[in-house]
């Protein structure tokens, strides 16, 4: 097409100065014969036909040479470019489908391929005719861009770069129409993709000339395609506008919660999320809880799971009629929620107030929330160990991983949690009520002397490690992993006290990491103490951005510098973040609270820091059948009982009529009771075991910050001595 162009330029001057001077000589020799007498001697007269000279035939011949010349050439360029075209297209076939990515999302009118057939048959035929015309030498080059898709075509400077395949390529602004004249012949770029292109097509990085040719005109409305270089590699399903007003990064309970305060606040609102999981917002408490006590075998696709009040629910929190697609959001006329999954931000430009995904694609917003949590921690001896320890290794945080461990719990026979908290013990209880049906064999190292020995005092934790053994789980306290090695198949684990431990399986369950892969781009102060982003009294780490969940490391009010990693934290600093993001600007003063069952009869609720270094006071009573999670959720009407208590519908503290036992510290039975940690004589910490809806009560008791000389008439308060 190239060639053809540049051709025609260096014939055109010629064939129109040929074509001047024939005309020139024509009027000469006519106004010459009207003044000659008659008796000019005809030696002088020209010999040609009457008003014009010989010299005439040589300027016609010339002009149609050019012409029949220029035309052959063009029409042999164009067949070998529309060959060229069509193995482009073959091979475009052939390929694996690529998806693409579009910009902007305005529709336009798409045409039927007959059309590419008239546009591409109008031009190479009547060129070889045109010679007797010399003064119309132009039309043939506007046909020749338009028909001509060579790769190698520079489109004029007014014309935009559509980088697409003939089956999306947008209809340009102003095409020639050119009328339907008969069939195409076989040279006419026309394959079956064409008329039915496929769900993912292949985008050719190439900046070809698609955008000149109404050969190039989709079978079905496309959005309107902005001129760019790169290659597009989102899937048509998951296009990402350039522009969000709200940008939250993960996608977690805090950017759910962000999402739906900032939605209430501003209905229109256009939010979107970006996480590097598969899945739809979810809450994750359910993983190491209620899903491993449900008997539908299915339970890992559906992860739906009764709670222990018998109602059914899904861990997810909406389900997906209630987001668009991110395509949708520029578009939406009410806004929405978008969410892009499997995708994982990699670059925070704060000044630019824009973002680069990992897949190279940018994002501007106008507010921004990191909610990107942490990722689990595991043990530097089983990094070290080698892959073939680490593939027998599981670290537990996503529905894959317990979608993974599920599975792997069936088909094995010995499987070793390493790890005492919250994680370590739900896991061991749930698995070990699933020993007692097939025989697995379930162990719980740690190095502390009980279970949860870090949170509760020690005769608390002694009385909880004993329960543990009751659902099946062998124990194996005070435990320093020294070395793990992988031999016959067995990981073999070898304490440093000298003991050995054979098993099929390892889940670490040690710890998380805030996630903080971002503060070195977007310059974010990263707490050195307790890790996360350092945000100030309005989860605002710098202008136009906000920190939520495990990743913030906020002030609290009565207790200092903090980062929590708990589910309550997540809903209550996510949902102020989005007020904040909307212009509330409310300091975040939240107590957070944080629950753990083991199994449907223990159950406890901690708020504030309880540390087992610190002073503690237990204040027990005896329990009744309606002291337990299970009667707790029949209750509230949830399973995740953070959720109504942030609601504030606990009862109000009115202390108890009843007369109350002394403090009791050691006990062989700890049916349900107040536990308050002390620092300097001031309660910090409060855990309820089996203790519900109180939650409220023991916000109070910290926010006052106040020295009480009786704590056991401060238990008076959570009613613990009612049946």
């Amino acid at each position: 097409m190239l060639t053809c162009r540049t051709v025609w330029k260096k014939l055109a001057p010629l064939a129109r100065a040929s074509s001047t001077v024939c005309r020139q000589n024509v009027r000469r020799a006519g106004l010459t014969n009207g003044r000659i007498p008659a008796q000019t001697p005809a030696a002088h007269m020209s010999t040609g036909p009457t008003g014009g000279g010989g010299d005439n035939h040589l300027y016609v011949l010339l002009v149609g040479t050019v012409a029949l010349g220029g035309g052959v050439y063009m029409y042999q360029t164009l067949k070998g470019d529309q060959k060229r075209y069509q193995a482009r297209i073959d091979e475009i076939a052939s390929r694996q489908q690529k998806p693409t990515t579009e910009d902007q999302a305005t529709p336009i009118q798409s045409e039927p391929p007959a059309v590419e057939a008239a546009d591409t048959e109008a031009v190479p035929q009547p060129e070889p005719q045109a010679a007797p015309s010399p003064e119309e030498p132009s039309p043939p080059a506007p046909d020749a861009e338009v028909v001509a898709p060579s790769e190698t075509t520079e489109p004029p400077a007014d014309e935009p770069v559509v980088e697409a395949p003939p089956e999306e390529a947008a209809e340009p602004p102003a095409a020639p129409v050119v009328e339907e004249e008969e069939p195409s012949p076989p040279a006419e770029p026309c394959p079956a993709e064409l008329t039915e292109p496929p769900p993912a097509p292949v985008v050719e990085s190439e900046p070809t000339a698609a955008a000149e040719s109404p050969a190039a005109e989709p079978a079905e409305p496309q959005p309107e395609v902005v001129a760019e270089s790169g290659v597009d590699s989102t899937p048509a399903s998951l296009k990402v506008p350039s522009h969000i007003p709200y940008l939250l990064i993960g996608g977690g309970t805090a950017s759910f919660a962000a999402a739906r305060s900032i939605r209430a606040r501003d209905p229109g609102a256009r939010v979107l999320i970006v996480t590097d999981e598969p899945d739809l917002p979810y809450m994750r408490p359910p993983l190491s809880k209620e899903l491993w006590f449900s008997d539908d075998p299915s339970v890992t696709e559906t992860l739906r799971f009764k709670q222990w009040n018998g109602k059914e629910r899904s861990i997810y929190f909406q389900p997906g009629s209630f987001y668009i697609t991110p395509e949708e959001l520029n578009t939406a006329e009410n806004g929405g929620v978008g969410v892009l999954t499997s995708k994982r931000v990699v670059h925070m430009d704060v000044r630019g107030n824009k973002v680069k995904l990992d897949d190279d694609t940018e994002i501007s917003y106008d507010k921004c929330l990191i909610a990107t949590g942490g990722v689990p921690r595991n043990l530097q001896v089983i990094e070290r160990a080698g892959e073939e320890v680490m593939l027998k290794t599981t670290l537990f945080r996503k529905i894959e991983d317990f979608r993974s461990l599920d599975k792997v719990s069936r088909n094995i026979k010995s499987i070793t949690i390493i790890g005492g908290g919250f994680l370590g013990s739900e896991l061991a209880c749930a698995l070990g009520r699933r020993s007692n049906e097939s025989g697995l064999e379930v162990i719980q190292m740690y190095p502390e002397k009980g279970n949860m020995g870090k949170v509760l005092p020690e005769y608390l934790s002694n009385w909880t490690t004993e329960k543990v053994k009751k659902e099946g789980v062998k124990i194996i306290s005070e435990a320093l992993v020294k070395s793990v090695i992988c031999k016959d198949d067995k990981l073999e684990i070898q304490l440093k006290d000298g003991r050995l431990v054979k098993t099929d399986h390892i889940v670490a369950a040690v710890g998380l990491e805030p996630n903080v892969d971002l503060a070195k781009s977007a310059g974010l102060e990263v707490d050195s103490d307790f890790g996360g982003y350092r945000v100030n009294a309005e989860l605002q780490a710098r202008s136009n951005i906000w920190v939520a969940g495990d990743a913030a490391c906020f002030y609290d009010i009565r207790l200092g510098r903090r980062r929590v990693e708990h589910h309550d934290h997540a809903v209550v600093s996510g949902r102020l973040a989005g007020e904040n993001m909307t212009g509330a600007n409310k300091p975040y003063w939240h107590q957070s609270m944080f629950w753990s069952d083991l199994g449907p009869d223990v159950g406890y609720e901690a708020i504030g820091i309880v540390d087992s270094s610190l002073p503690t006071v237990g204040v027990f009573a005896k329990a009744t059948a309606k002291d337990t999670p299970k009667a707790a959720t029949e209750k509230s009407g949830t399973g995740i009982r953070s959720e109504s208590e942030t609601e504030d519908t606990a009862t109000s503290p009115v202390a108890s009529s009843s007369p109350a036992p002394a403090m009791v510290e050691h006990k062989d039975d700890y049916g349900k009771g107040v536990i308050f940690y002390l620092r300097d004589k001031v309660v910090v910490g409060i855990i309820l075991w089996n203790v519900f809806n109180r939650m409220p009560i023991a916000r109070k008791i910290i926010k006052d910050g106040e020295e009480h000389a009786d704590l056991n008439e401060v238990a008076k308060l959570f009613n613990i001595h009612e049946d």
